[in-house]
């Protein structure tokens, strides 16, 4: 019986070790999830582009670049809160790299070489930024710039503002996958539908 009882200690030991190790080979495997936060004018289609792409987990809209006291819509409307509208994507890197991102928001989701408005918009809170959360991150986004800058992909200037973030504050909940929930409406349908069609254009790959 005492050598039963030791075997199956043994056992179950090595069990818990093999399941341990499988733990930790799976984490090495898939890469835990990471953040990037782009703002690109009116967040209703920033958020809606990036919800197509493959390996986005979520799309939050918000508010970046200001207080917390003032992180509210009819504040940040104003354009004098240093707030921008903006959206934080939750992706796999593992599935889509912050680089892809980074092409999609200067390809697709908005213009970057519009200086404080997006098309119909206009105010800082529209403004066009990159919100690094590394160092990675923001050596990334500038070297992104400088070779679309080098091969002339812009008629104008990118004039993408690139700095830390320093908090992302979720909008209100009516903002929130307003492109799916109001598809029919006027701006949607002139502003943000043609991105849409864009992406799955021009990234297929990444399209779903």
């Amino acid at each position: 019986m005492l050598i039963i009882k030791c075997l199956r200690s043994l056992l179950l030991g090595g069990l818990c070790l093999m399941s341990a190790l499988a733990a930790i080979s799976n984490a090495r495997a898939e890469p835990a999830g990471q953040t990037a936060v782009f703002a690109g004018g009116c967040f209703w289609g920033v958020d809606a582009v990036f919800k197509h792409v493959k390996g986005v987990s979520g799309v939050e809209s918000g508010y970046a670049g200001g207080d917390a006291a003032t992180a509210h819509y009819e504040q940040v409307s104003n354009g004098d809160t240093g707030h921008a509208e903006a959206v934080r994507i939750h992706f796999n890197p593992a599935q889509v790299s912050y680089q892809q991102l980074l092409q999609v928001f200067f390809g697709v989701a908005h213009d970057p070489t519009q200086l404080n408005r997006q098309g119909p918009d206009s105010g800082s809170q529209y403004r066009s930024a990159v919100f690094y959360t590394s160092a990675e991150q923001q050596k990334t986004a500038q070297n992104t710039i400088q070779r679309l800058s080098a091969a002339h992909i812009f008629s104008a200037p990118i004039v993408t503002q690139i700095v830390p973030l320093k908090q992302f504050y979720p909008a209100e909940k009516y903002h929130q996958n307003y492109l799916a929930l109001h598809p029919n409406q006027p701006y949607i349908v002139i502003n943000d539908m043609p991105k849409l069609e864009q992406l799955r254009k021009q990234f297929p790959a990444l399209y779903q």
